[in-house]
């Protein structure tokens, strides 16, 4: 298994650690660079394009699936996840896992006049009740990379008539998503999305829209882009994009080149390349005699393993301690020699 991308990348290291942050492709480092040297110059296109922001929106929305008018970007997760929090009429009940990521639950529970509820991962589905207004959830977990049963919850959701919220950012990139099946789905941009920091998109179906109060609304987020400078906006976009942020343009050059890299590639040939691997890591890790969280993922974690993160670090081989997991991320850029270097670090 040879990596994918050719010489987009040129890791120095056994990079096994996207799940914390992707390896960016070299034809997005030259978008960024450019871009700063345009705006050091002076010359006209240096403050970014609003026609590269929009080829970004265009090329994420036929990664997952949607319309373009269906997405809205942004700088991060917890803001989008904010925006869909401060929406919930008091009193809601939001259900969760057990231990997902902070930036899918704090911005519901900083408010106080929510009712938050948590239960495991694999219990998520038969836990939706019709008390349930809104479960929230990331499609794979951060933690431990297990994936959660999106038929099972989507199934449960809509007979207790729940909106959904998915956090795709350990997945997006990597695992075909097909955003109109969740009323809200998120995903930061610096991971899978091969993106620079700075870039993230949610994605709204259209009947789930008039749920969300659009707090963050500044000029950009007007039906006419460039009559709203001052005043009140006179129209919000009749599509997501009423929930966009101002975009941080240097981070959407560079996403833009990214996104087009995944949709060259094609997601589904990435799944199976990042699968493979990681089944490939899953074997060698039992025959050392440590067992990994059970899972198809393209994150592995080996409970009880963490400590030795350092050691592997040591060696030129980069993954993450998380909840006292070892935990590996595969994708494009990794090949069967990146795992053998993992396995031979960790047999000592």
């Amino acid at each position: 298994m040879d990596p994918l991308g050719g010489a987009e990348f040129a890791a120095k290291y056994t990079y096994l650690n996207t799940s914390a942050c992707a390896l960016l492709p070299r034809r997005t480092i030259e978008a960024v660079t450019l871009l700063t040297e345009e705006t050091a110059d002076g010359r006209p296109d240096g403050a970014g394009s609003f026609e590269i922001v929009a080829e970004a929106r265009a090329t994420y929305a036929r990664l997952v699936g949607v319309d373009p008018e269906r997405v809205a970007v942004g700088s991060s997760v917890s803001v989008h996840v904010g925006m869909i929090a401060q929406s919930m009429p008091t009193g809601s009940e939001i259900l969760f896992p057990e231990g997902d990521f902070s930036s899918v639950i704090t911005p519901f529970t900083v408010r106080g006049d929510l009712k938050t509820r948590f239960v495991p991962l694999e219990r998520l589905a038969e836990s939706i009740n019709p008390e349930t207004a809104l479960v929230a959830f990331s499609s794979v977990q951060s933690a431990d990379g297990r994936t959660a049963d999106f038929a099972a919850v989507r199934a449960a959701a809509a007979a207790h008539g729940a909106r959904t919220l998915l956090d795709a950012t350990q997945s997006a990139g990597w695992l075909p998503l097909r955003a109109g099946e969740w009323d809200y789905t998120v995903a930061g941009g610096y991971k899978f999305l091969l993106c620079p920091r700075g870039s993230s998109f949610l994605t709204v179906t259209e009947e789930a829209q008039d749920s969300l109060v659009p707090i963050h609304a500044g000029w950009v987020a007007g039906e006419d882009l460039w009559v709203n400078s001052y005043g009140p906006v006179r129209e919000l976009a009749r599509s997501a994009r009423r929930f966009d942020e101002p975009p941080a343009f240097l981070s959407y050059h560079g996403a833009a080149r990214s996104l087009a890299l995944l949709e060259e590639i094609g997601i589904e040939r990435i799944e199976a390349h990042n699968k493979a691997l990681a089944a490939r890591f899953r074997a060698g890790l039992d025959e050392l005699g440590h067992a990994p969280v059970p899972d198809v993922s393209g994150v592995v974690a080996v409970p009880g393993l963490g400590d030795r993160q350092t050691a592997l670090r040591e060696a030129g081989v980069l993954v993450s301690a998380r909840a006292g997991n070892l935990r590996a991320s595969f994708h494009l850029y990794n090949g069967a020699a990146d795992v053998d270097r993992a396995l031979d670090v960790l047999a000592g």
